[in-house]
């Protein structure tokens, strides 16, 4: 049967041109374009509710879940004049227009860009300056099962409790875990994510076992609480959005009493108009439930007095008072203000690397599956180490490139014998997502490769970003 070029919906009071309904969009849960459109109209009231007067960066899939993506900050010319936008100011200095959906018309009308998930800002479009929200994603590190994750959630609302902030949960629709704090607009980005900060550390104080508030991968364990999605021009997935996931997985918000126990592979596309239909938006109250930060911004100017300065940041950011050095640990030298070794380490030579997190890169690759690929080839050169290495040792990163993501795997040889670690080689996979582009060099990101080795043979990496 040939597929339909179009169909019109109505919502809001308007008509939206749906193109491409019947294009297959999840394979496996065999549903389409116009499925996802349903879906998000059956659950509008609380899927508008996580976006509503917020700009959105635009997550556009032209090929389905299981194709590439990227992001478009800047609105389509082409648009209705019911298409609300508002210009934002990014870290970089670069402004753009982006979309502020507030009706169910208006969501219909992004849906149809190929959008799959809403990746909208902490902010309302009448104060880009001053977030309503305070953000807290959990990361699990490679090996971290669901029950614990749902144990630091709990320990994450008994802490926003103790510091005057209720928490909204909500499963991630992937690997993690959401806890939203509605917040007064009385604070910046930099205060709110000091005040993340601040939380994350004070979780880890209580849970050392099970969460942490390290940013290096290297140095993590458990469940990493994220503060960083608190920097400005940071978006996470709302409420009710679908995730790539082969069963379609939603970001599910619930009720504290359903956290403990509760499975994310019960919340999908398919089942979750039914679930909304019968409770309704667990999260329906949230905007009755702002906060203040004075609390937790006590906190911070505490730890900072006992020596605990700020957080790393992002690389795409510029480097903040009190940051310390943007260089992971097991590349630090022992010089100007970097901290000495940790209790029971001998320090080294003045300038001689830190060998306490031995790191291997393996692939800087345009996808995931590439770069996976990469690490395959390169356990089966060295399957005798294979054995040492812990699921946490294989760091996978999601790596911001110009406007998608590309995938950089390193591997920690700190559970392998010294005299059986293997050399840095050349990448198996080795992907340049800032090719072409000429940076001043002040500005050109700290995560960009920089004299690359050579690329390894088996799979191409040549994509533009």
């Amino acid at each position: 049967m040939a597929e339909r070029k179009q169909e019109v919906v109505e919502a809001a009071g308007q008509e939206v041109t749906i193109t491409n309904p019947d294009k297959v969009f999840f394979p496996d849960a065999e549903l389409t374009k116009l499925d996802l459109i349903r879906y998000y109209l059956a659950v509008a009231d609380g899927a508008i509710r996580g976006v509503d007067g917020r700009p959105m960066a635009l997550k556009r899939y032209p090929n389905g879940a299981e194709g590439d993506f990227f992001f478009q900050k800047r609105a389509p010319e082409s648009r209705p004049d019911w298409i609300e936008v508002v210009e934002l100011a990014f870290p970089s200095g670069r402004t753009a227009h982006e979309i502020v959906v507030r009706d169910a018309a208006q969501l219909a009308w992004v849906l149809n860009l190929g959008c799959i998930d809403l990746n909208p800002h902490p902010v309302r479009a009448d104060d880009l300056e001053h977030p309503d929200e305070l953000r807290v994603d959990l990361d699990p590190v490679p090996g971290v099962g669901w029950a614990q994750i749902l144990e630091v959630a709990l320990v994450v609302k008994d802490t926003l409790e103790d510091f005057g902030l209720t928490g909204w949960p909500k499963t991630s629709g992937s690997r993690g875990f959401h806890v939203y704090a509605r917040i007064e607009r009385r604070w910046t980005f930099t205060e709110v994510r000091r005040a993340a900060v601040a939380l994350a550390r004070e979780v880890e104080r209580r849970i050392p076992d099970l969460a942490t508030a390290a940013w290096w991968k290297e140095e993590r364990h458990g469940v990493f609480l994220d503060y960083n999605q608190n920097a400005k021009d940071r978006t996470v997935a709302s409420a009710y959005s679908i995730r790539p996931t082969k069963d379609a997985r939603v970001s599910a918000p619930l009720a504290w009493d359903e956290v403990q126990g509760c499975d994310p592979a019960a919340f999908t596309v398919s089942t979750m108009p039914a679930r909304f239909a019968a409770i309704g938006d667990e999260s329906a109250g949230i905007d009755d439930a702002a906060g203040s930060l004075d609390a937790l911004l006590a906190l911070a100017a505490e730890h900072q007095a006992a020596g605990m300065g700020d957080a790393p940041w992002p690389p795409q950011y510029a480097k903040a008072d009190g940051e310390p050095p943007r260089v992971q640990p097991s590349r630090r030298k022992r010089e100007g203000n970097v901290p000495p070794p940790a209790p029971g380490k001998r320090a080294g030579p003045t300038g001689r690397r830190r060998t306490t997190m031995p790191l291997v890169e393996i692939a800087r690759a345009a996808t995931e599956a590439e770069a996976l690929a990469g690490l395959d080839r390169w356990k089966q050169r060295h399957r005798a180490v294979v054995k040492f290495l812990e699921p946490r040792d294989v760091m996978i990163d999601s790596m911001r490139g110009r406007s998608t993501t590309w995938t950089r795997i390193r591997v920690n040889l700190r559970n392998v014998p010294e005299a059986k670690r293997p050399k840095q080689e050349p990448l198996e996979v080795d992907y340049d997502p800032w090719e072409g582009v000429e940076w001043p060099e002040d500005e050109r990101p700290t995560s960009a490769p920089g004299a690359r080795p050579r690329r390894r043979g088996g799979g191409s990496a040549s994509r533009s970003g």
